[in-house]
């Protein structure tokens, strides 16, 4: 995949393309990491721990389905290629675990007051799917809990482990948690701590 995000043409003409003679197919069940209509794709994190499975809206309708939302459990039979794994069929589709827009926006989401300064600090994991996931400034510090709504108010859509951001936090209710997050300082804040 391109590193911007969007597919090539040539990535999008082979996603419809029959596998190789020979290659396995390979029945995978997992979560919608996340699915975006206006590009048209999305991933699906497989139960088995295989990588992040491409799912193509074109297969989507193909096999009668509409776009998944976020957290929707997707059977699909997939395929290796040459950059990852891809989604050949979908066999069904069940929303009652998904992420809904409305539902999303009223749940309820403890909101910190920054107490800190901006400081730089690790992502240790992520789970988009959960919505939270954990960063540190380093060995010895606490770690610092950053909730998926944090990251929406400045349109990051996940965080990938062992890259470094920075962030302003306080206290919540069980520790230290992100106030606000930015994947860099250029254009903003002109100091850290």
């Amino acid at each position: 995949m391109a590193a911007s995000g969007i597919l090539r043409d040539d990535e999008v003409k082979s996603l419809n393309e029959a596998p190789e003679a020979g290659v396995r197919i390979l029945q995978i069940s997992g979560l919608v990491k996340w699915f975006d209509t206006g590009r048209g794709y999305g991933f699906v994190i497989p139960d088995n721990g295989l990588p992040d499975i491409l799912l193509h809206l074109s297969c989507l309708k193909r096999d009668g389905f509409e776009a998944p939302l976020e957290g929707a459990r997707i059977t699909c039979e997939a395929v290796a290629r040459q950059k990852g794994y891809q989604c050949l069929k979908v066999l069904s589709v069940d929303l009652s675990t998904a992420i809904h827009p409305v539902e999303r926006k009223s749940r309820a989401h403890n909101t910190v007051s920054p107490s800190s300064g901006w400081v730089k600090a690790k992502v240790k994991w992520f789970n988009r799917a959960r919505g939270f996931g954990f960063v540190s400034e380093g060995e010895g510090s606490p770690d610092i809990f950053v909730h998926m709504e944090t990251l929406r108010k400045t349109a990051i859509t996940e965080l990938v482990p062992e890259s470094w951001i920075y962030v302003r936090f306080g206290e919540g209710p069980k520790g230290n948690m992100a106030a606000e997050v930015r994947l860099s300082l250029e254009g903003g804040p002109a100091h850290t701590n």
